[in-house]
């Protein structure tokens, strides 16, 4: 194998390697860094959505252990990883994505909803 061969090939290798990174690697590490970030935001009385699917007020947050404690109804509560809290509960994104998955357009509003935007005009 000639000199320019093998440098070609070592480049080819090191656009391999950069490319996965920069597609596979690097977007999680950016996506990991903004979850922490959120994490860090949480309070107590917060609703929130778990990696599980489950919708909760933050009861208590322990973040020496990282434990959350969370109010899922009336007197149930459940203690959580403070790792598995996705994202904030919000009922109007839930409801878009409803609308999303059974194909029904994103501009139609529920009843509820049209009452809230003309009680705010």
């Amino acid at each position: 194998m000639s000199m320019i061969e093998a440098v070609f090939s070592l480049t080819i290798i090191l656009i391999i390697i950069v490319a996965y990174w920069s597609l596979a690697v690097f977007p999680k590490q950016r996506e990991y860094k903004k979850h922490i970030q959120y994490l860090n935001t949480i309070q107590v009385g917060d609703e929130i959505i778990t990696f599980g699917g489950i919708i909760g007020r933050v009861v208590d947050i322990d973040d020496e252990i990282g434990v959350a404690r969370l109010q899922i109804a009336d007197g149930v509560e459940i203690r959580i990883l403070t790792a598995a809290l996705n994202r904030a509960y919000d009922p109007k994104e839930l409801a878009r994505n409803l609308r999303m998955a059974k194909g029904l357009p994103l501009e139609e509003t529920t009843a509820a909803e049209s009452m809230e935007a003309n009680s705010a005009i």
